[in-house]
């Protein structure tokens, strides 16, 4: 434990000597700051004896502080970690295989996470400031970003760095994973060239977008494809027709903001044969629907519900809120442009699975009908996996668009 303390405190050392050094001088690489950090370990050195692995890691921690993202960096080049969370400048959790860790690092100032987090906003072409205190963005990488700022966040400067694998996950891999049946997956692949029009509802981190990409993976490549998210996430292959729209919020240079819903009327001046809304979250859901419901048949988009009934009810508020429709006029709207509902959950074990596909049927004494098409039955826990079976409950009502397309509902 005393080496160790002496070297965490040659690390601090050495970093602030090589801050002086750098001071001022815009001009220098990468390269020549690892050398200049070199020459310090090897004078600190001579005080104090370091380890090789001592050597390595104050290195990279002080070129991580330096010239890349600090703490953070060695949390964003793991793999294996889904989110990182940072709950102001002493507290840094991460995700892993769906559980929550604290990784017992901390920024050395709320000075030192407000200028990180000014490096991430600005590489992603955005602004976050006192004025504007919350922030959502995208990284090279395709990670997903969201800053809040205090004293919106009480306990300091909050950053949210959601990831997403190098490889995108396919239906081979949900299958493996246990978060679908190939059954189930196969009869989702079917209505998709069947282009009939899907809504995918969870909670958050229930694995929305994942299903998304997946399905999209299943469009013919010989149609014109546009997407329109917050922050573009999706990754579809194989389309080569792709149009992908990102908004933007308003900025200090006078730029105006441009909304999912302004995205969604111009993709449908862009002659589209499907259009794919990342998340629906309010006015846009009006625009979706009429999208849904005037020849984009087979569009898709996705929703936070804590099930498939809920899905339909936060579809009719959103709705509600930004038009004088009145609403029997909104679900007949909703019945006549949403074919089928997919809804995922993440189960107490942590794991996402999928969990209901329904079939919205029409409206009976002026509530919207479903009806239960694959449900998830658990039978029991081994090892502290959950098991159990995604069962066939009824077979579809509206086939005709299969019969359209030349596709058995059981079968291609």
């Amino acid at each position: 434990m005393e080496n160790i303390s002496f070297a965490d405190k040659a690390g601090k050392e050495i970093r602030k000597e090589v801050q002086r050094e750098l001071e001022g001088r815009l001009d220098i690489d990468d390269e020549e700051v690892l050398r200049l950090i070199d020459e310090k370990i090897r004078q600190k050195n001579k005080q104090v004896s370091l380890s090789l692995s001592d050597k390595l890691a104050i290195r990279r921690e002080v070129f991580n502080a330096m010239r890349r993202l600090d703490v953070l960096q060695e949390l964003i080049d793991d793999p294996g970690i889904t989110e990182i969370m940072v709950n102001g400048m002493h507290s840094i959790f991460i995700e892993r295989d769906g559980r929550l860790y604290d990784t017992g690092r901390r920024f050395d100032s709320k000075e030192r996470l407000f200028d990180i987090i000014q490096q991430i906003v600005a590489g992603a072409n955005r602004t976050v400031n006192v004025a504007s205190p919350i922030v959502d963005a995208r990284l090279k990488d395709g990670s997903r970003v969201n800053v809040v700022l205090d004293p919106i966040a009480v306990n300091g400067p909050i950053l949210t760095i959601r990831r997403f694998p190098g490889i995108p996950i396919d239906g081979n891999k949900l299958i493996e994973m246990d978060s679908v049946s190939k059954e189930v997956l196969g009869f989702l692949s079917r209505l998709v060239k069947a282009r009939y029009n899907l809504l995918i509802s969870g909670g958050t981190g229930a694995g929305k977008t994942t299903m998304l990409n997946v399905l999209s993976g299943y469009i013919p490549r010989s149609e014109r494809i546009i997407t329109i998210e917050d922050s573009a996430e999706l990754i579809i292959r194989g389309i080569e027709n792709l149009v992908s729209l990102e908004a933007r919020n308003a900025n200090v240079e006078g730029c105006n903001a441009i909304s999912i819903r302004d995205l969604i009327k111009t993709a449908l001046r862009m002659r589209p044969d499907r259009i794919i809304v990342g998340e629906v979250r309010g006015s846009e859901s009006i625009d979706m629907l009429q999208a849904m419901n005037v020849g984009q048949d087979g569009s898709m988009s996705t929703i936070h519900a804590n099930s498939a009934g809920d899905a339909l009810s936060r579809l009719e508020t959103m709705m509600m809120l930004h038009t004088e429709i009145p609403l029997p006029a909104l679900r007949r709207q909703i019945v006549s442009g949403i074919d089928l509902i997919i809804h995922l959950g993440r189960l107490r074990d942590k794991s996402r699975r999928l969990l209901e596909v329904r079939e919205v049927t029409g409206i009976k004494d002026g509530e919207i009908q479903t009806d239960l098409i694959y449900g998830f039955e658990e039978t029991g826990e081994v090892q502290g996996r959950i098991t159990g079976e995604l069962k066939k409950m009824k077979d579809m009502r509206n086939t005709e668009k299969f019969k359209r397309a030349g596709i058995a509902e059981d079968g291609i």
